[in-house]
């Protein structure tokens, strides 16, 4: 699995982690293709991964990741915004070209 998990988005996952898991908990990341936003996430604290997770130990953080999400992590940086607009996991990907931006250098 090559992804980076940001500082600021360790942080969070250890917050939801702490708030709502238990010893052995994970950090389950589904991802899906999101359009010109990238890629989407659905994020949730589970006891156990569901059927098909990988279990991966990164940071001290245990992530579940169905397979989807292993695919489409891959090279990614996940980060964390609070902005006005946005609170939550961002997903930086390079291979993904936003939709504003065809031909424009």
């Amino acid at each position: 699995m090559n992804f980076t998990i940001t500082p600021a988005a360790q942080k969070f996952i250890r917050m939801m982690l702490r708030a709502d898991g238990k010893p052995g908990s994970g950090f389950r990341l589904a991802v899906t293709p999101g359009g010109c936003a990238g890629l989407a996430a659905d994020i949730r604290v589970l006891d156990q991964p569901q059927a098909g997770d990988a279990t991966v130990e990164r940071d001290g953080l245990r992530l579940f990741l169905p397979a989807e999400s292993r695919l489409l992590l891959d090279g990614v940086t996940i980060d964390f915004t609070d902005t006005p607009a946005q609170t939550g996991l961002v997903f930086q990907d390079p291979k993904q070209v936003s939709c504003g931006h065809h031909g424009v250098h």
